[in-house]
C-alpha cells in the first residue's frame, strides 16, 4: 500500500486539481435515489476545498451509448446532490472538455467545485483514448483518483491521464486498497470468507485465491448447486453451470488438501417458480425435488454458517444467499448479514455488490467494520489481479 502517493499533505492552494470520482448513482425523475457513493467521496473533495483547490470532479454514470448527451444519464441531479452535502460552490458543466468546461474550469475560484457532465458520453473514455487524456488533463494541474469502483478499468479518466499530470489516490480508494489487501496479506484469523452470487464462472478465480489464503470458506447463492453437482446430489431445476461441474468438484478437493474448511448448505429453500409468490418448501440437499429450484438457503444451513461465521476473527463476505430481493427468499442473506453484524470481535468487510445493498436493506451497515464501494474492483483485487487504476498511481 505504501507504494500508492496518496493526496494527504500535498500543496493544493490555488491549483486546478482534477478528481476521478464515482458518481454512477441511482437517479429517477431528475433526483439521485441513493447518495452513498457521493458521501463517500467527501473525505476527499473536502480535505481539496479545505486546501483551497480549484476542485474538478468527473464521474460516469450508467451506460451511454457515447454519442453524446442522453437526458436520463445526465450527472446534473448528482452535482445537485453534492452541493447539498457540502458547504462550498458547486458549478455543472455542460460538457465534459468542451467549450463549457474548459471556461468554467478557468474561471473557478480557490475552494470551489465544478463537476463535469457524465465522461461516458464521449466513447473515446472508455477506449482510454490519447487525445482524450490529454484534453481531460488540460483543465487541470494536478489528478486525484478517489473512484474504487472503477479502479479496474483501463479507462481514459482511471488509467490514462494519470501518465500526464502528477497523480495521487483519494482517501476512499487509498482506504479501499489498505484494507483489502491488509485482509489478505496479514488477516487475523480464523479468516472466514463468505462467497455468494449466482455463478461460479463469475468466482472462480476469487475461490481459487481465497482457497490459499482463508480458513473457513462458506458458499451461498446459485453457485452453490454447481459444487452440490460436484459432490454428486441432484439439485432440480436450480441454476447450474454443468461446465464448471468439474471445476468446482477441484476445488473442492483443493481446500481438503489444504486444511481449508469449504462450507456447503445441507438444506435449501426450493420453489417451483423463479417468483416471489411461488409454491415453496424447505428441504434436504439430497432431496430436492426435481421439478423445484433451490432459492435460498435454509434454516439449518443458516445456522452452521452462523456458528462458522462467530469463530472469525476477520469475515469477508461478498455475494448474497439467495434471492434477498424477493422477500419470500432473503431469510438466509439476512440470517448471514445478523451473523457478520454480530460478530463484535471480528473485522468485517463487505466486498461490494450486491452485499452491500443486503446489509443496507437489513440496516445493518453500521454495524460492518468496513464496506467496499467497488464490487468488481474489489473481486479483482482479492483474485491477485493488477487494477489499472491503482497500477497508474505507482
Amino acid at each position: 500500500m505504501s507504494d500508492i502517493k496518496t493526496i494527504e499533505g500535498v500543496d493544493v492552494r490555488g491549483k486546478r486539481v482534477i478528481v476521478r470520482v464515482d458518481f454512477n448513482v441511482p437517479i429517477k425523475d431528475g433526483v439521485v435515489g441513493d447518495d452513498t457513493r457521493i458521501r463517500a467521496a467527501l473525505p476527499t473533495i473536502e480535505y481539496l476545498v479545505r486546501g483551497g483547490a480549484k476542485v474538478i470532479l468527473m464521474s460516469h454514470l450508467g451506460r451511454p451509448a457515447g454519442e453524446g448527451f442522453e437526458e436520463k444519464f445526465t450527472l446534473a441531479p448528482a452535482a445537485a446532490r453534492l452541493a447539498e452535502l457540502i458547504d462550498a460552490p458547486v458549478a455543472f458543466a455542460s460538457d465534459t472538455v468542451g467549450e463549457d468546461a474548459r471556461a468554467k474550469a478557468a474561471e473557478l475560484a480557490d475552494g470551489a467545485v465544478l463537476v463535469l457532465e457524465n465522461l461516458r458520453f464521449d466513447k473515446r473514455e472508455k477506449k482510454n483514448d490519447p487525445a482524450f487524456c490529454e484534453e481531460l488533463a488540460s483543465l487541470a494541474e494536478l489528478y486525484v483518483n478517489d473512484a474504487f469502483g472503477t479502479a479496474h478499468r483501463a479507462h481514459a479518466s482511471t488509467a490514462g491521464i494519470a501518465s500526464l499530470l502528477p497523480a495521487y489516490a483519494g482517501f476512499l480508494l487509498a482506504g479501499e486498497v489498505e484494507t483489502l489487501s491488509g485482509m489478505l496479506d496479514a488477516p487475523k484469523r480464523p479468516f472466514v470468507a463468505i462467497l455468494g452470487g449466482s455463478k461460479v464462472s463469475d468466482k472462480v478465480g476469487v475461490i481459487d485465491a481465497l482457497i490459499d489464503k482463508a480458513d473457513t470458506i462458506i458458499i451461498g447463492g446459485g453457485m452453490c448447486f454447481t459444487f452440490l453437482l460436484a459432490q454428486g446430489k441432484a439439485v432440480g431445476t436450480s441454476l447450474k453451470e454443468d461446465d464448471w461441474v468439474e471445476r468446482a468438484g477441484e476445488m473442492i478437493e483443493k481446500a481438503q488438501a489444504a486444511g481449508v474448511k469449504l462450507l456447503l448448505p445441507v438444506d435449501v429453500v426450493a420453489a417451483d417458480a423463479f417468483a416471489e409468490d411461488a409454491n415453496a418448501l424447505t428441504c434436504s440437499v439430497d432431496a430436492i425435488p426435481a421439478d423445484m429450484m433451490g432459492l435460498d438457503i435454509g434454516p439449518e444451513t443458516e445456522k452452521l454458517y452462523a456458528d462458522a461465521i462467530a469463530e472469525g476473527a476477520t469475515v469477508f463476505w461478498n455475494g448474497p444467499m439467495g434471492v434477498f430481493e424477493m422477500k419470500a427468499f432473503e431469510h438466509g442473506t439476512r440470517a448471514v448479514a445478523e451473523a457478520v453484524a454480530a460478530n463484535k470481535d471480528a473485522a468485517t468487510i463487505i466486498g461490494g455488490g450486491d452485499s452491500v445493498a443486503a446489509v443496507n436493506k437489513f440496516s445493518l451497515a453500521d454495524e460492518m467494520t468496513f464496506i467496499s464501494t467497488g464490487g468488481g474492483a474489489s473481486m479483482e483485487l482479492v483474485e491477485g489481479k493488477t487494477l489499472p487504476g491503482v497500477a497508474a498511481l505507482r
